[in-house]
């Protein structure tokens, strides 16, 4: 037997506008089915289930989606698009508007942290970014 493992988002009454949302800034993205309590969706082939579940429990860090990004210009993108009307943290570490936590974080950070010539430099440099900035995290 396959067990298919997917997230559930609980939303106060906007599953279907969250969902719409993150479709619009995801390429690879679609509405799979909805109904008034359920939306479920695709984000790059990742399956996601969005409620609507009422006022009874928030977002927070605890959880939070990492999205991987091979250059600068996917970085900016979903640092602008997910940010859009949430809040901007450090490292890498957004809330959207809905109060879902992102961490938009540069492929290269795993390779230059696991370098011990360059660990503790690359350390303090993203340690102070808001935005990850790849070509400072090279030159770190």
């Amino acid at each position: 037997m396959t067990n298919k493992l997917f997230p559930c988002l609980w939303f106060d009454g906007k599953a279907k506008e969250a969902a719409d949302y993150y479709c619009s800034v995801f390429k690879n993205s679609k509405i799979v089915s909805e109904n008034p309590m359920v939306v479920i969706f695709e984000l790059n082939e990742t399956k996601f289930m969005a409620l609507n579940g009422g006022p009874q429990y928030k977002f927070s860090p605890a959880n939070s989606y990492v999205i991987t990004c091979d250059t600068q210009d996917e970085i900016d993108h979903y640092w602008e698009k997910l940010g859009d009307g949430g809040t901007y943290n450090r490292c890498g570490w957004l809330d959207d508007r809905f109060g879902v936590s992102w961490q938009i974080v540069p492929t290269v950070l795993g390779k230059l942290l696991s370098d011990p010539k360059k660990v503790a430099r690359v350390n303090q440099a993203f340690l102070k970014m808001t935005k990850f900035d790849i070509e400072k995290l090279i030159n770190a």
